[in-house]
């Protein structure tokens, strides 16, 4: 390869090769100019955030094990009259029916976080298709309603695991700040976290869990703080556009 580019200067000059490296620049960023619903540069992405001009941030709870504070975290997004998202797990939604009507009832996003919270990249498609849809039955027959967004366990995908959600009607999420509340570091750490996250700014996914130990604590202080910043707290499926869209090789999805 040198030897051919040696070859083209010295045969071609500097202006062939500048721009020929314009061409190459193109070709670079091309796959990214001609994205397609769900995937960049030849690969499937999920959403981790939005390209808005709302200044709006999505909060959302990962369900899958404890339930010691859902209820106050309930209580918190009422008072402060803010709508989430809540992905829950099949074994979540049958340990704790009555929690999964009341979060419906508020009026928050029911997300789908698989039924086994296994790792799913390693399951083919019809294993992946069991997760997804045994849990979609379950919280539709709970609450008449059927579920449509929907988060890997772990953040764990791959290529066919996105298409498979996507054929079960599901648009896939992850998140761009991660609070790590589940490493119990205390209300201060979460707070901070979020609050100083180098991607807080429009369009942010934030992830937390309903059974982490300091959630309910910090909830309150980390809502006053993003309105504080001029963020607008609203459900994944408001912050995200549902069809006609585009996601970057970064999982940042934009109109168009």
């Amino acid at each position: 390869m040198r030897q051919f580019w040696n070859k083209y200067v010295l045969h071609n000059g500097m202006a062939w090769l500048a721009a020929a490296l314009v061409v190459i620049g193109a070709a670079v960023y091309l796959p990214a100019a001609l994205m397609t619903s769900g995937q960049a540069a030849g690969r499937k992405i999920p959403i981790y955030s939005v390209e808005t001009e709302k200044k709006q941030v999505a909060l959302s709870f990962d369900a899958a094990w404890g339930n010691e504070d859902t209820s106050k975290i309930l209580d918190i997004l009422e008072k402060h009259q803010i709508h989430s998202t809540f992905f829950m797990t099949g074994g979540w939604v049958e340990k704790y029916p009555e929690d999964v009507q009341r979060i419906a009832q508020a009026g928050h996003d029911l997300g789908n976080h698989s039924q086994n919270h296994k790792e799913m990249s390693r399951l083919d498609s019809g294993q992946a298709r069991d997760e997804i849809m045994k849990v979609h039955e379950s919280v539709k027959e709970l609450t008449g309603k059927s579920m449509e967004l929907f988060r890997p366990p772990y953040g764990d995908y791959d290529d066919e695991l996105i298409s498979t959600a996507e054929n079960c009607g599901y648009l896939p999420i992850q998140w761009s700040v991660d609070s790590l509340d589940w490493k119990n570091y205390g209300v201060e750490d979460i707070v901070n976290r979020v609050l100083n996250h180098k991607e807080l700014r429009s369009g942010a996914i934030i992830l937390m869990h309903n059974g982490a130990k300091y959630t309910a604590q910090a909830l309150e202080a980390l809502i006053s703080g993003l309105e504080e910043k001029g963020y607008e707290i609203v459900p994944v499926s408001r912050l995200i556009y549902q069809e006609n869209y585009q996601i970057d090789q970064e999982g940042r999805q934009f109109p168009g």
